[in-house]
């Protein structure tokens, strides 16, 4: 299979890795100068440093399009935030595509046409607006870059509403040390995968303020009510929840010192400025662009999620980590769940 995957950050670089032991796998990136960095060395010292390249793996700045024409499967590795982008130059790609994003876009400004009003869309609500008829769907579920690529046991989640997308991406994909489930419910899979980087940040708050294992269980599991709650609302399954891309992924990035999202609520309770804990990660969080966008949609949905509510606060500066503590703590009692 000819694989094509369009971004070359930590998470494309795994994935591109793990499926060139079975596949013909391109790696794309926008830098030129990347490329050369990462060709010469057989690593991406930036993004995924000790991670040796296989021989086998092509890295190329070509044209994008043009490799995505080329491919059987294209694999979006970017941001969220570039993902209309890129959805947009190959709208009329005839293979199948899937994208590795997770969270939610902001609506651009001046754009009322959305049907949600404004409070901004999923990845494939993103594909259905500016890319309808792509084939596509997403990967997804518990992992970090850095376990993928050396190989290490991980499980997967490939959603799509197309069954032949879910085949192909297990075909791609799964393997001896990575197995992938497939699953029709992308509602459910894409509401997992965008609101456990913002449980995260609170959770790595909580740890931060060294709050005790117990406030750490309440937090995954009154998030995990709360992310539940916003999904069916949208119209995913709840037992979507229960499962790799809910549970599991929240479950992982709220506790794996690999979390990036997690770094940035320990540095917040440390006493580091929002500025300053993006700066030292090098890397996107997400849960921190789409934290905001995530509280617009629930009230605009009419969701209680308090967790959320506290976390925006605490990234605005409207509130210190000890008062956001107080805050969730101090809320009357209620029935679970």
């Amino acid at each position: 299979m000819r694989i094509c995957v369009l971004g070359a950050g930590a998470w494309g670089t795994a994935v591109a890795v793990n499926a060139a032991m079975r596949h013909d796998v391109t790696l794309w990136a926008r830098d030129a100068v990347q490329v050369a960095a990462i060709t010469a060395a057989r690593e991406n010292t930036r993004y995924l440093p000790g991670i040796t390249l296989p021989t086998s793996l092509r890295v190329a700045a070509d044209d994008a399009r043009s490799l995505a024409q080329a491919a059987d499967l294209v694999v979006v590795a970017t941001p969220m935030a570039a993902l209309r982008g890129q959805l947009v130059a190959l709208r009329d790609l005839r293979v199948p595509l899937a994208w590795l994003s997770k969270g939610i876009e902001p609506m651009p400004a001046g754009d009322d046409e959305a049907t949600d009003g404004g409070h901004g869309l999923l990845p494939h609500e993103v594909q259905a607006r500016v890319a309808p008829d792509l084939r596509a769907g997403a990967l997804s579920g518990p992992s970090f870059a850095l376990e993928v690529a050396r190989g290490q046991p991980t499980a997967l989640v490939a959603a799509s509403v197309h069954a032949d997308v879910r085949q192909l991406l297990v075909e791609a994909f799964h393997g001896p040390r990575l197995r992938v489930y497939a699953n029709d419910d992308i509602v459910g899979v894409e509401v997992g995968g965008a609101l456990k980087n913002v449980l995260a940040i609170a959770t790595g708050l909580c740890d931060g303020l060294s709050l005790g294992l117990n406030a750490r269980a309440a937090l995954i599991t009154r998030g995990l009510a709360e992310m539940t709650r916003f999904g069916l609302a949208l119209g995913a399954r709840a037992e979507t929840f229960m499962g790799l891309s809910g549970l599991g992924d929240l479950v992982l990035t709220a506790t794996g010192d690999l979390s990036r999202n997690r770094k940035i609520g320990l540095l917040l309770a440390q006493g580091r400025t929002l500025a300053q804990a993006v700066e030292s990660l090098g890397h996107v969080a997400e849960g921190v662009y789409c934290a905001r966008t995530v509280v617009q949609r629930a009230r605009h949905l009419g969701i209680d999620m308090p967790i959320a509510r506290s976390v925006v606060a605490l990234l605005d500066g409207r509130m210190r980590p000890d008062e956001a503590v107080v805050d969730l703590m101090g809320r009357e009692p209620g029935v679970e769940p």
